[in-house]
């Protein structure tokens, strides 16, 4: 019978059949899932009993109810959702009917789908459900993405395979043998997750959201004597106290960054499909993104500070319709890679960059990525970040002046600001030139910006669709100038910074051939 079905599915998916309904097995999981608000909502209610003096049996019999009204809650809407949700796949749309209140009945057409994105959190996985996200490569919340919430996982799988497989891929066979890896996981990059700012800062704010949230719920964590103890000495013995709130900050933040890049790229595996790029991780909520070739019109290669500072870079794709995910989540979509050391990380972003819709393969190393140095920009650039520094650093010191003759006493501490903001701002500007460059390959256009997020950017000459050149009154003076390369992907615009005029056009003319060549007025031209 289990087969029967299994297959049953299968034919479904694979023919042009009826609408079908999603699994009635989710409500079993909507019922694990609903005990994360259970226990909120009884925690609360049986400290507000408690204020009211009621015994413990009424208390127990009180929440046990709360909890039995949640959970009834959350099954009767999840019922009347899967009896409102209806799916098919034909020969020419993926099709959603689905809406409680507002009904909605939304399609795909099939040559128009660019991703499938599959995930699967722990109580799913136990179930063997994922949640199942077709993308058409346009960004996200302009109606263009349906969900399918959830699947099997076998049914996931098999839509995923049909979506994106064509014509071409033989029915008869379960998977696609995947080419070999362009990258898996080592766990030796794991010393690479606590070089965030989040590292120190998040721990902070975990253990603060943490406390509140036990506090809420009646646990008293600290009595207030113990409280004023503890501050009392601090304030006693600063020297002391405070390197060790910052190790043990430092400490929690690392611990959490371990634990979220485990949980996170476990099992990551980047690997390349017949025509597609499939990404897998996630050691506890399974993730799978599969992405068309076709979509992918570069790749960026990210060194923040601190990771740059270790020898760490993360990559990721220059594709249609990537970014922040909708629906309020907060993950990087495009991330190809958690991070890795840099020459991993240049070594996986020419291999995606070589995986371009273009016939012919990229042979040599893509510039900036393994490949030849880009090309350093005029010293006016450096002249021009240096200046602005300074200018900053001279607003400051008015402003302490300002702060010195009207508050006399803050005189000495007003004046540490800009002295101490004046070696960073230099730093900072001249970390920034350094950061900048440019080069034009065989098939990419590479750019290279930022000072203390450092990006390499190698685009595709085929995906530029236009160009922007602005010149601002400084840059005019400097004989500098920015030229802006548009795209649909990514960010929609990948600026190469404070170029010197002629190279900037030049770039721009050769870059794109004969898109920038009406507007363009040569030397003999402006001479004549």
């Amino acid at each position: 019978m289990r087969e029967d079905t299994g297959m049953r599915a299968d034919a479904e998916t694979h023919g042009e059949v009826g609408w079908q309904e999603l699994p009635r097995r989710s409500l079993a999981a909507s019922a694990v899932k609903s005990l994360a608000i259970v226990v909120p909502v009884v925690g609360g209610l049986v400290r507000f009993l408690m204020s009211q003096d009621w015994s413990p049996g009424g208390m127990v019999a009180a929440g046990a109810g709360a909890a039995a009204l949640v959970v009834a809650g959350v099954l009767l809407y999840d019922a009347a959702r899967l009896r409102a949700t209806r799916w098919r796949l034909t020969a020419e749309r993926l099709e959603l009917r689905t809406g409680v209140a507002v009904r909605q009945h939304r399609s795909i057409p099939r040559d128009r789908v660019r991703s499938v994105d599959l995930r699967a959190d722990p109580v799913s996985r136990v179930f063997g459900l994922t949640l199942v996200k077709v993308g058409t490569g346009e960004h996200a919340g302009d109606g263009t993405e349906l969900t399918l919430d959830p699947l099997p996982r076998r049914q996931a799988e098999a839509l995923r395979r049909r979506l994106l497989a064509g014509d071409a891929a033989p029915a008869h066979r379960d998977e696609p043998r995947p080419e070999a890896a362009l990258a898996e996981l080592r766990w030796s990059w794991i010393r690479l997750a606590p070089l965030s700012v989040w590292t120190f800062t998040g721990a902070a704010a975990v253990l603060g959201l943490a406390y509140k949230g036990l506090d809420v719920l009646g646990a008293e964590v600290f009595a207030k004597e113990t409280a004023l103890g503890v501050w009392g000495w601090v304030t006693a013995n600063p020297w002391l106290a405070v390197p060790l709130i910052l190790i043990a900050n430092a400490a929690v933040g690392m611990l959490g960054a371990g634990l979220l890049f485990a949980e996170s790229w476990g099992r990551y595996r980047l690997e390349r499909e017949p025509g597609r790029l499939r990404l897998r991780r996630g050691l506890l909520t399974s993730r799978s993104l599969t992405l068309e070739v076709r979509r992918l019109r570069g790749v960026e290669i990210s060194r923040p500070l601190l990771l740059r500072l270790g020898g760490g870079a993360r990559v990721k794709a220059v594709a249609t319709g990537l970014g922040k995910a909708a629906e309020g989540e907060t993950e990087d979509v495009a991330a190809l890679t958690p991070p890795v050391p840099l020459a991993v990380a240049e070594q996986v972003a020419a291999a995606v960059a070589a995986l371009a819709p273009s016939r012919h393969p990229v042979v040599e190393g893509v510039p900036g990525m393994g490949g030849a140095p880009l090309r350093a920009h005029p010293p006016a650039a450096r002249r021009r970040r240096i200046v602005r520094a300074l200018g900053w650093v001279a607003a400051l010191a008015v402003a302490a002046a300002v702060t010195a003759l009207l508050v006399p006493w803050l005189s000495g501490w007003a004046w540490l600001v800009p002295a101490a903001t004046l070696p960073v701002a230099c730093w900072l500007a001249v970390a920034g030139y350094r950061g900048l460059g440019h080069a034009l390959g065989r098939r990419h256009l590479v750019t290279g910006t930022g000072a203390t997020v450092r990006r390499t950017v190698a685009l595709e000459r085929a995906g530029i669709v236009g160009w922007t050149i602005s010149q601002s009154y400084f840059q005019r003076r400097s004989g500098l100038l920015t030229v802006t390369a548009t795209t649909a992907a990514g960010s929609g615009h990948y600026s190469v910074l404070d170029v010197g005029h002629d190279d900037g056009l030049d770039l721009a003319a050769r870059a794109v051939p004969g898109l920038l060549e009406p507007f363009l007025v040569r030397g003999e031209q402006r001479a004549a």
